[in-house]
């Protein structure tokens, strides 16, 4: 359950703002910002949180799940563990959000993975850290 937990908290926070931040990137804004500005971002990403979690919170439980049934594939280490699950975030985010629009390259690709591939392996270590069971080692 903890699992499920960190996924549901950390995953459309960090999302959130990342795609916030990708969509600045591609809408030019960051060419001529000051870093007076900067403090917009913030201000938007606040007043954008709770749809972030609205859209979120579905796909970031589905990664959960994801995470829940490697870690019970004993030989799935959690290194590869992570490794899968942020690949399968970045592949979904990058279906989500990478093929709209006119400029549709391979930045686009990569910025719009990276949505889901951080928060992805970032939820996943933390799973990995505090929600996982200690294995018995054996001799």
């Amino acid at each position: 359950m903890k699992r499920y937990l960190i996924f549901g908290i950390l995953g459309p926070l960090i999302g959130g703002f990342i795609l916030l931040f990708v969509t600045t990137y591609q809408s030019g804004y960051w060419e001529h910002t000051s870093i007076a500005e900067v403090g917009n971002l913030f201000l938007v990403f606040i007043k954008t949180l709770q749809y972030a979690y609205l859209f979120g919170i579905v796909p970031a439980l589905m990664i959960a799940s994801i995470d829940d049934i490697l870690y019970h594939v004993r030989r799935i280490g959690p290194l590869l563990r992570m490794l899968i699950v942020g690949a399968v975030a970045f592949g979904a985010a990058t279906l989500l959000y990478s093929s709209r629009g006119p400029d549709s390259g391979i930045v686009q690709v990569f910025l719009y993975g990276m949505v889901g591939f951080v928060p992805g392996t970032l939820s996943s270590w933390l799973a990995h850290k505090y929600a996982d069971e200690q294995r018995p080692v054996k001799a």
